[in-house]
């Protein structure tokens, strides 16, 4: 634990020297930003309906810039967890952005598309665990999906397929928090 606490101190300082906050809430996603989106999430299958493909596409953009302000987001993501933990901005930790932008999407009732939840390192006494929100076709498994991740650039969403995320190895969120004793926010529906 105190490792754990140091290397995330060490890193916070070093972050903190580089990054200088915003005045504003990050950018919304542009029209490209939204098409190569709503494309990568038509090819997850056949069976994806493009007009719902585009319509994901275009609320995981919208809803990432709504929970940005929301959440009052004006420096990088580490630092922001900072102020959340000590009560000085309301939320905006990794499993704030996956849980709220999963319920808006999940509202959207699609035919052709399912979401899912991710916990990465969530085993490790060294990195820090994240959570994030992935959208597959209807009926497929999470591997198969693309990873929705607005925490990792600070209310930017990133976006990536699950196996080719090239900063984390995703996990379905309930097998990591059955296997680490949390099973009661499996079923409450929230992390700890």
């Amino acid at each position: 634990m105190f490792y754990r606490l140091l290397l995330v101190c060490t890193l916070l300082l070093t972050l903190s020297a580089c990054a200088l906050p915003r005045n504003g809430p990050p950018p919304l996603g542009t029209e490209a930003d939204i098409s190569a989106l709503t494309r990568a999430i038509t090819e997850l299958s056949p069976s994806v309906d493009p007009a719902e493909a585009a319509r994901a596409a275009r609320i995981a953009y919208r809803h990432t810039h709504e929970l940005a302000i929301s959440y009052q987001i004006t420096d990088p993501p580490l630092i922001h967890n900072v102020k959340v933990n000590n009560g000085s901005k309301p939320r905006g930790l990794c499993w704030h952005w996956a849980e709220d932008l999963e319920k808006r999407l999940l509202a959207e009732d699609f035919a052709t598309l399912d979401m899912h939840r991710a916990i990465a390192n969530g085993d490790s006494r060294l990195l820090l665990d994240h959570s994030t929100a992935i959208i597959s076709a209807a009926g497929a498994q999470m591997e198969a999906g693309l990873v929705l991740d607005p925490w990792r650039q600070g209310g930017e969403l990133f976006w990536s397929p699950v196996m080719s995320d090239p900063r984390y190895d995703w996990e379905p969120r309930e097998e990591v928090l059955r296997r680490n004793g949390r099973v009661r926010y499996v079923q409450a529906g929230m992390e700890g």
